[in-house]
This record gives C-alpha cells, structure tokens and sequence, in this order.
C-alpha cells in the first residue's frame, strides 16, 4: 500500500488497521472512549503548530487530527451506526444550510446574514436533532436542553467559561463594560480571602473558580481570549525559566545547588533581557 493525496487510502489503511486477524492489535483494541483523549491531543497540537506559524507541522498535525476524525468514523461504521462518509454528508449538509446568503437563493442571497440567523439555524438543528433522536427510540440527550446546555462539557475549563459568557451574552446577560468586572474580581478575591483565613478548602476552591470565571470575563471585554493569554504566559514562564537553569550551567551550578533568592535574581534578569 502506497501513500495517496485521496481520502479513500487513508479510510482503507484504518480499515486494515481495524482488520481482525490481520489488523493492528493496538488498533483492534481502542474504542471511542480511548482514543477520544487522543483527539483532544491531536487538536492542541494543531493550535500549537498554528501558534508557532510552523506550517509544515501544521499540514503534519491536521494529518493526524483527519486521522482521529476517520478513526471513530471506522469504529462507528463497525457498529452499523454512521461512517465516514455520513460524517462528510453531515458538515457539508449544515454548512450549506446555516450560509443561506452564500448557497441559499437568489432572495436569500440578497437578504444576507441577518443578525440571530445563524443561531436560530442552529436551535432548529438542535431542535431536529432531539426530534430524529426520539423517532428512532434513541435514549434522551443527558446534558439537557436548557440554553447554555449545548456548550460541550468537554471543552477545557476556560474556553468552555468563555463560551458560556459568550451565549448568555446574546440575550443581554453581561456586563455593559469592563470595568466593573474589576470590581467583581476584588470582590471575589476578597471572599478567596475569607475562605482561606477560615482554613475552609472547599469555598477557597469554590471561591478560587469564580476568580478565574471572572477574569475570563474581563478578557473577554477587553478582546482578550484567556486560554490563548495563558498559553502565551506559560511559554513566557518556561522561556524565562529555561534562561535560569542556563545561566545556572555557565556558573556550574544546577537548580537543585540555587537559592531562591539566586533563581529570583536570575529570572529578574532573564525578564529584564527581553
């Protein structure tokens, strides 16, 4: 078997993978649930290939991501319940349905995208969705349905607190402005405070997520995404670290040998040169 450009080889390369007997034992033994984590990885990876503009581990990373995409559609196919080109159906069906000013009619062309469209596109999808759901006696969705309840649970905890924010917003649930928000993280700090004076572990956690929930949405007043902030800080952090433990080995020294004060001084240094 040779590599090709067409998708058809990488569906039947999984296929073989998945082939009892002659398949990969590895391959053989996942299912949905393992090898969802390996998806999530796969589009961090992405993100970062993107955040560092690498574009030849861009195309390397989106190789892997249509991997994991082609890897449930085989286990799914398996089962008799969708394969992947169901999967393909699906995304060109609701891309074409949720653009009607580019693909609709020549009226609804004309019309353009009306503001609300897209999200009132979207509830009738959702709408449908829990309708088919309950012809074919399938199980009801257990996430609920009321209006926040279509953000994936899955999403990491910042991303999923800044779409939260974002879809209470489009009914008038927000802040007007940011600065009021500052007041709202002094306040909760000042309760992370109580709870911590009160020795009390679960309000310091509880307390300690309206802070971040808080400040996410400051970010997002000041046009500021807070998983990307975080991102950018952390790689700062292990930059700067990284310039400590070096300036440590041109003196001979390892971390372990450093005071604090010695690590402080050198990442005062280290910020300084930058």
């Amino acid at each position: 078997m040779h590599p090709s450009k067409d998708i058809s080889r990488l569906i039947e390369i999984m296929a073989a993978l998945r082939t009892p007997g002659s398949g990969c034992p590895w391959d053989l033994e996942q299912d949905f649930s393992t090898i969802a984590p390996y998806t999530l990885e796969e589009a961090y990876e992405v993100a970062d290939a993107i955040s560092r503009n690498d574009l030849a581990d861009l195309r390397d990373e989106l190789g892997d991501l249509l991997l994991q995409v082609v890897f449930h559609s085989r286990m799914a196919e398996e089962a008799a319940a969708f394969s992947f080109g169901d999967v393909v159906e699906a995304i060109t069906r609701k891309m074409i349905r949720r653009h009607p000013h580019v693909f609709g009619d020549e009226d609804a062309r004309a019309a353009g995208m009306a503001k609300g469209m897209w999200e009132k596109i979207k509830a009738e999808e959702k709408a449908e969705r829990r309708a088919d759901r309950l012809e074919r006696g399938d199980p009801a969705e257990d996430h609920g349905n009321g209006y926040l309840d279509g953000v994936p649970l899955a999403l990491p905890a910042l991303t999923r607190a800044l779409k939260l924010q974002e879809k209470a917003a489009r009914v008038g649930f927000d802040w007007q402005d940011p600065g009021p928000i500052l007041d709202k993280i002094a306040e909760e700090i000042d309760e992370l405070r109580t709870a911590l004076r009160e020795s009390d572990k679960k309000a310091a956690m509880d307390e300690f997520g309206d802070v971040l929930f808080a400040l996410v949405n400051f970010g997002r007043h000041i046009g500021t995404d807070a998983e990307t902030a975080l991102r950018g800080t952390n790689d700062k952090f292990r930059r700067r670290f990284h310039q400590v433990e070096k300036a440590l080995a041109d003196q001979g020294r390892s971390l372990d040998e450093a005071s604090l004060d010695d690590m402080e001084n050198l990442w005062q240094a280290a910020k300084a040169a930058e």
